[in-house]
């Protein structure tokens, strides 16, 4: 049998044999491992308790989902409240825009050309009239005088059209007295040199005279005559206005000058009147002519219509008729050159604006500044050869910006040209902006309508950069120590009559006296629990308010309740207490 110690069995294999050595003595015996008591039960239990953990986590996370999602939330009966206090609500406009200088400038060229010299630089501050460049170019030059030439050419065009538009009025060139008067009818086409009438000047008459050259040096221009008519036996001063160098020989051979004078008509006299005339010499003696001679008209025309046209109206066309001056005789109408007048115009208005653009063309090519400002861009190099259309320089003053914003159609009506508005940067350093123009048209999108609204900002340091964006808040009103209630609070519906009405649900043991009646269809009874309205089992009433001013949370009500009144905000399940909601009743 083999030797047992300690409940450990060693089997004889492996039982070392006995040797007796007196120098070494034999080493003792290797105590038995002894098995931990219970040590498998503590591997289960750890076992057991993690899968315990385990199970708890998934069930709680399952529990979770269904009481956020799937539950049926049967405790959002419970109503919550809130009390009406007093309190200051403004109404803000806010939002931001985007910041771009006032006033800017870009020269772009209308004609190919080589840089000479360049004299600013990017980021150089200029001044008005400041020298920028040179550029020759004579494709400029060319421009500028076939732009001024093509204008030239048009005002001409224009000048004969409107010399043709004023011959279809014939009016009298001189006054007078009508005679051999034509016969118009109305409408009637009349062609280029129509006669119209002969006009005479019968305010003077006139005489011609010859006279012996033994005369010759007694007889001036000028020089008093005195004339005298047989007819009226009356005789009226004349004078001599013109004197002709001519040669007529009388049937007794004798040579005579012409003198032709010049008198008055009183009004009783005309043409083809017998006449003579006397005159004095240096010495006192008197010249009488070779032969008296008949009256003459001062001048007579024959009237002639110098267009084309159909006859509109006619003046006092009448033989013998008196007329001054400038008279309308006739109107003739033409439709075509009343249209080629328009055309023509308006070819003039393209032309000079073609001639403005081709003298800024050329002043671009030796350029100056236009406005005051900081050199944005500049690509020009000396030596550079540039093209028709570049734009080689810009220039824009910053020490104004100009920024759009846009502002609903509830708060439009607060802007107004003029008034201040606060702006920030994107460092939230404060600026102030002015507002310059209100637009009166709206956009409309997104289910309401914007306004725009332009504002300048100064800024005179350069802390605003072109393209920075600028926050604005503005305070379009302000209702201090007035009562207001939650947001949520006020409940549009329908009384008992149809009529729509704003409502606060206040909690009362009674009815107040303010408290109105609703159509049941807008208590929501058949909407879920969290949609429908209290009611006064409940001890809530609808009273009837007015509302003022409202921000995010707030409502300002100017009618119907009164301040510490407690009023209906929502429906709750009983954990609002521990998380800071409203107080819940009930």
């Amino acid at each position: 049998m083999p030797d047992v110690k300690d409940n450990q069995t060693v089997p004889k294999e492996t039982a070392a044999p006995a040797v007796n050595t007196p120098e070494t003595p034999s080493a003792p015996p290797r105590p038995p491992v002894k098995k931990p008591a219970g040590r498998g039960k503590k591997k289960l239990i750890k076992r057991l308790i993690a899968l315990g953990v385990l199970l708890a986590i998934v069930g709680g996370c399952g529990f979770g989902m269904w009481y956020l999602v799937f539950r049926e939330d049967k405790g959002a009966g419970k109503p919550l409240t809130d009390m009406a206090g007093i309190n200051t609500i403004q109404s803000v406009v806010q939002g931001y825009g985007n910041a771009v200088p006032k006033e800017s400038a870009a020269i772009t060229l209308n004609a190919a050309g080589t840089v000479q010299e360049v004299f600013v630089s990017v980021g150089q501050t200029v001044f008005a009239g400041q020298e920028l460049y040179t550029i020759d170019s004579q494709a400029a030059r060319d421009n500028l005088q076939k732009a001024q030439e093509k204008l030239d050419d048009l005002y001409k065009d224009l000048a004969d059209l409107q010399k043709q538009m004023d011959n279809l009025t014939v009016r009298a060139p001189f006054a007078g007295k009508l005679q051999e008067v034509q016969k118009f009818e109305p409408d009637q086409e009349l062609s280029t040199g129509t006669k119209v009438a002969t006009l005479v000047n019968d305010r003077k008459l006139k005489l011609s005279l010859y006279f012996s050259y033994a005369y010759e040096s007694d007889i001036r221009v000028g020089q008093t005559v005195d004339v005298s008519v047989p007819a009226v036996m009356r005789s009226f001063t004349g004078r001599v206005e013109e004197i002709h160098k001519v040669s007529y020989i009388s049937p007794e051979g004798a040579v005579h000058f012409e003198a032709v004078i010049v008198f008055d008509n009183p009004g009783t006299l005309t043409a083809g009147m017998d006449a003579s005339a006397v005159l004095t010499a240096a010495d006192g003696s008197e010249i009488y002519p070779y032969e008296n001679s008949k009256t003459e008209f001062y001048e007579t025309r024959s009237i002639d219509t110098k267009a084309g046209g159909p006859l509109l109206s006619q003046g006092n066309l009448l033989n013998y008729a008196d007329v001054a001056e400038g008279e309308v005789l006739l109107v003739m109408g033409s439709d075509t050159i009343d249209s080629d007048i328009r055309a023509k115009n308006e070819q003039i208005e393209t032309a000079r604006q073609d001639l403005e653009k081709a003298q800024e063309g050329l002043q671009n090519f030796n350029a100056v500044a236009p406005i005051d400002g900081q050199v944005f861009s500049c690509t020009l190099e000396p030596g550079q050869e540039v093209k028709e259309g570049d734009t080689v320089i810009t220039i824009s003053n910053t020490t104004t910006m100009v920024v759009d914003i846009q502002v609903d159609s509830r708060n439009i009506g607060f802007i107004q040209a003029g008034m201040t508005m606060e702006l920030t940067d994107d460092y939230g350093n404060p600026v102030m902006g002015t507002v310059t123009n209100v637009a009166m048209q709206g956009e409309v999108g997104s289910g309401t309508t914007t306004y725009p609204v332009t504002l300048e900002v100064d800024n005179s340091m350069g802390t605003i950069y072109n393209g920075s964006w600028l926050n604005y808040k503005l305070v379009t009103a302000e209702s201090v120590d007035c009562i207001t209630v939650p947001n949520q609070c006020i409940k549009r519906v329908n009384d008992v009559n149809g009529e729509p009405q704003t409502v606060v649900f206040v909690q009362a043991d009674s009815k107040p006296d303010n408290a109105v009646e609703i159509d049941p269809a807008s208590m929501g009874e058949s909407t879920s629990a969290t949609d429908r309205l209290p009611t006064s089992a409940e001890g809530f009433w609808p009273v009837s308010v007015t509302t003022g001013l409202s921000d995010v949370y707030n409502c300002e009500i100017t009618e119907g309740l009164e301040a510490g009144t407690a009023v209906f905000t929502g429906w709750g399940s009983g954990v609002e207490d521990s998380m800071g909601g409203g107080v819940m009743i009930g």
